[in-house]
């Protein structure tokens, strides 16, 4: 009874870890997946404990010498398997076979770990070329907004894309003095900063046009539009990345390029 207990459960177990296995591969039911999970462990577990009780239910041989003067004592002890269980190869070969089957079924999930992000960390979906639209992916002229307005802008094929998202506001070219190097990067005072705050991604979801500030609604992050979105207050670590964009030939805002550095919490902020 034993020895078919003994193998039967092992022959059970790896069954079900091969099973267990394909279950993933083939994108089976969680609950399929956790039963075979569940008969796996147990097949492993019952075959080692009625082993043990096989190994109790033998018959201990005790030899004693003759003892007499000047004879030391020696026993010879040895512990005998019951007959009703597998030899200690079988079962030993067995078990090794049911842990495979257990670690290959463990193992195999890790072939859904995405690959390391790379240099998708560093870009967006911003192109040079491509036209600025917004969440219906309408493309956004150089007369669509008035000083003060602000829209949400994506690039053209990508609207919604949360990486890419950014705020295109008009202010009035006489108060703005854009730095050395970003003079073309504002034709007639759009401007186009990245909509991810600096500090934990959260987007930046207010526009203070009197005070041209930009603020962040989670930790109140507050930027300076005029002077390249420098942070003014609240605990972002960095200015948010600017767009630099031109006006192609048939009125539509393009982007020149990507943004030049990194979009997002300021964590990234790094030699690449």
């Amino acid at each position: 009874m034993k020895r078919s207990l003994i193998i039967g459960s092992l022959i059970v177990s790896i069954a079900s870890g091969v099973g267990l296995t394909l279950a993933y591969v083939y994108s089976a039911a969680n609950w399929v997946q956790g039963t075979l999970l569940a008969v796996t462990l147990a097949g492993i577990g019952i075959a080692i404990v009625a082993w043990a009780l096989a190994l109790r239910g033998g018959e201990t041989i005790e030899e004693r010498h003759p003892f007499g003067p000047g004879d030391s004592i020696e026993d010879d002890v040895r512990v005998e398997v019951s007959p009703d269980a597998p030899d200690r190869r079988t079962f030993i070969g067995l078990l090794i076979a049911a842990a495979t089957s257990l670690a290959v079924a463990l193992v195999a999930p890790f072939r859904s770990l995405d690959p390391g992000p790379g240099p998708d960390l560093f870009h967006t979906k911003w192109t040079a070329g491509a036209r600025l639209v917004d969440i219906d992916g309408t493309p956004v002229g150089s007369r669509d907004l008035d000083v003060g307005s602000v829209v949400t802008v994506f690039p053209e094929g990508h609207a919604g894309d949360g990486q890419a998202q950014a705020l295109l506001l008009r202010v009035d070219p006489a108060d703005y003095s854009p730095p050395k190097g970003r003079e073309d990067w504002a034709p007639d005072g759009h401007l186009v900063y990245s909509k991810i705050c600096t500090h934990a991604g959260c987007p930046i979801g207010l526009y203070e046009a009197q005070d041209q500030l930009l603020l962040c609604p989670c930790h109140q992050s507050t930027f300076k539009v005029l002077e390249q979105a420098q942070p003014v207050f609240g605990p972002a670590p960095r200015p948010l990345p600017q767009l630099p964009i031109a006006v192609a030939e048939d009125g539509y805002l393009i982007a020149q390029s990507d943004f030049l550095e990194p979009v997002g919490p300021g964590f990234w902020n790094r030699d690449r």
